[in-house]
């Protein structure tokens, strides 16, 4: 079994570069309605753009937390990237936390793990 990751937008190709660039991946390809990302070390799971009809509503049921070891030079360039700040940085529970989202409104955390 392998997990791959999709997420639904209204304009892949837009959000490929910006996920590609947040992430490190490079694309893959695909097929409208489909945009493919995948990580050139492959060691972690493939992201699938997929182009829908209707809008984001509401909040995310599942998000994406990206783990890194300084917080504002990720940020920094999340956000010189089109990504949108939301909360923080705040303390979570010892996980220094910033949500933010995609240029397309769907969050994501960026996260400092506990030394």
């Amino acid at each position: 079994m392998e997990l791959a990751m999709v997420l639904d937008c209204a304009d892949p190709e837009r959000l490929a570069a910006f996920w590609a660039g947040a992430l490190g991946y490079r694309r893959t390809g695909g097929d409208p309605p489909y945009v493919g990302l995948a990580d050139p070390a492959g060691r972690r799971p493939d992201l699938l753009l997929q182009r829908v009809p209707e809008p984001r509503s509401g909040k995310n049921r599942m998000h994406l937390d990206l783990r890194v070891d300084a917080l504002q030079p990720h940020l920094d360039r999340l956000l010189a990237d089109g990504a949108r700040r939301l909360r923080g940085p705040f303390d979570d529970r010892g996980w220094l936390t910033a949500v933010l989202a995609d240029p397309e409104g769907n969050e994501f955390c960026l996260i400092v793990p506990p030394r």
